[in-house]
């Protein structure tokens, strides 16, 4: 196919033309492939990555050199009709995590609006009655980094989330009421997910819930809303900072502030 000269930028080592289209190509595929380690980190799914590397890898090479590697080349051209088959059902939940995250694509705005307000006056009235209550809670909210590793280790709920659900699961005669619950979109993945516990901080009369909120802030981008049941009070986290002390419209305005414009500091 011929190129218009004009959509040409300059040529790669002099006689490979580079093209306005052809970095668009390069930057879709780059994006995909970040977004797609992104959400596998810190997962199974990583290692299942690791190890289709290697397999292409192999593939690639038994391909260039056919004549020496007639059976490995033989048994690979077998299995390429099911190989698709094969990635869709190993990274089933990658690619469902993947597809969610370019649908809540902040480019993708600019054509239709998505509002997480039904979810966040859900949690704020969670968190609110949790507190009257004196049950203790963690909830965290996914943003941009992938939380497999923490959804793994819980139980799947898989649920639309509602304030009576959230006091459902926390309260303490629940069998799901130990840990924390994970927020992703308009869903409540799992329960008790085990979070990271932040090994330094500088209230040294923190508790666990709030030092598993700020390990898991330490790490993620996700927010993490506390309930104390000691003090009735809720806190949140989110990039390695605690906020105390929130009422119902202030934690609403400050979910609404990160999960709707991406920012990463608590702020005071």
């Amino acid at each position: 196919m011929i190129q218009s000269d004009s959509l040409v930028l300059f040529k790669l080592f002099g006689f490979i033309p580079v093209t306005v289209v052809s970095v668009l190509d390069f930057l879709i595929v780059t994006l995909i492939i970040y977004r797609l380690l992104t959400l596998v980190r810190g997962n199974r799914g990583a290692h299942m990555l690791v190890g289709l590397f290697l397999l292409v890898s192999v593939a690639l090479a038994a391909r260039w050199q056919e004549h020496e590697m007639m059976a490995l080349a033989w048994m690979l051209e077998q299995v390429q009709s099911i190989l698709l088959i094969l990635l869709v059902i190993l990274f089933q939940p990658e690619l469902r995590r993947l597809l969610l995250a370019i649908g809540q694509s902040p480019l993708l705005s600019w054509f239709y609006k998505t509002e997480p307000s039904r979810v966040i006056d859900q949690v704020v009235n969670g968190s609110v009655q949790l507190a009257e209550r004196g049950y203790g809670a963690l909830i965290v909210l996914g943003r941009e980094a992938g939380l497999g590793g923490v959804v793994e280790s819980g139980v799947p709920i898989n649920a639309q989330v509602s304030a009576d659900l959230l006091t459902a699961i926390f309260t303490p005669r629940s069998p799901l009421h130990d840990q924390a619950v994970v927020i992703q979109g308009e869903s409540l993945i799992a329960a008790r997910c085990t979070l990271p516990l932040a090994e330094e901080v500088e209230d040294q009369r923190l508790g666990t819930r709030h030092r598993a909120a700020l390990g898991l802030s330490q790490e993620t981008d996700a927010v993490t809303i506390v309930v104390s049941e000691e003090t009735r009070t809720i806190s949140i986290t989110v990039g390695g900072a605690l906020v105390r002390g929130l009422e119902g419209p202030e934690l609403k305005q400050r979910l609404s502030e990160l999960l709707a414009r991406g920012r990463s500091p608590a702020g005071d």
